[in-house]
């Protein structure tokens, strides 16, 4: 006994700094700006694109940094809410999967990825993306129901976010999970992480409450968030939804399903008349 009492003690401080780190530093395992930097290496033009650098201030007067890459006036708009590692240097497959659609797309950075000032929280998230949204129906006057929010990964409670009070043309998830609550039961499943969790980008919640058309995109073989999540979101979301399976892990969707995904998303798109073809001027 006198040998396995400080073992026990051990054992349990041990449990309980781990405890500690996990609650004060939990930002650390939501965001990964500096994975793999915050450099901006790549830009639109070197898939042959026309954009705009811009800057947007948001309600709690951080600056963000994006992209615009304009189309015909009367194509839809597209606003990419990216994932939670990188920055929009590393989604330039979007730019070329919309705007070989038509559509005029928006890219941005959260505040602290990539040039957008700031640290990241989850409440200055959903901040930044309705800056993104303001600019576009304000600055580039599109309506509501001419923008189509798509939200990868972490970028999927945030769109949902956003959808649920503004109400889209549609919304697209991709990779998304329904909670960050219920993902960290599957990886933290030996920590109390109801009592612990800081961050909860509760996506089914906000699916529930957005009316709008919705594409759920996902692969089985995802083992970052499993593709259940998606079949729950899609028996969550109030207005109509199809789930969409695409092959690869949870970053390879464009190198193994490009084609598919393609495919499927401009379906959507027509499905809802969300698509129309213009030789208007860009806006």
């Amino acid at each position: 006994m006198r040998t396995l009492l400080p073992i026990l003690l051990s054992g349990a401080l041990g449990y309980a700094v781990l405890m500690a780190y996990v609650y004060f530093f939990q930002a650390r395992l939501v965001y990964f700006p500096n994975v793999p930097g915050r450099a901006l290496t790549a830009t639109p033009s070197q898939i042959g694109l026309k954009y705009e650098e811009i800057r947007v201030t948001t309600a709690d007067g951080v600056e963000l940094h994006g992209w615009y890459v304009p189309a015909p006036a009367g194509a839809p708009a597209v606003l990419i809410c990216h994932g939670n590692a990188g920055n929009i240097a590393h989604r330039l497959d979007w730019l070329a999967l919309f705007r070989g659609m038509g559509c005029a797309v928006l890219l941005f950075d959260y505040r602290g990825f990539g040039q957008s000032h700031g640290s990241p929280t989850e409440q200055g998230t959903y901040l930044d993306a309705q800056a993104a949204w303001d600019y576009l129906t304000h600055t580039r006057g599109f309506s509501p129901a001419e923008i189509v929010l798509v939200g990868e990964s972490l970028g999927g409670p945030i769109a949902a976010h956003l959808a649920k009070d503004v109400t889209p043309a549609a919304l697209i998830l991709v990779s998304t999970f329904t909670s960050v609550l219920d993902l960290a039961r599957i990886f933290y499943w030996y920590l109390p992480v109801r009592l612990l969790a800081r961050f909860h980008y509760p996506t089914a919640t906000y699916l529930a409450r957005a009316k709008v058309p919705t594409l759920l995109v996902h692969s089985r073989e995802d083992r970052t968030t499993p593709f259940s999540h998606s079949e729950t979101l899609r028996s969550c979301a109030s207005g109509p939804a199809q789930l969409l399976e695409i092959l690869g892990d949870h970053n390879a969707g464009f190198l193994l399903s490009g084609t598919k995904l393609a495919a499927g998303v401009r379906g959507f798109l027509e499905t809802h008349g969300i698509l129309a073809a213009s030789a208007a001027p860009a806006r």
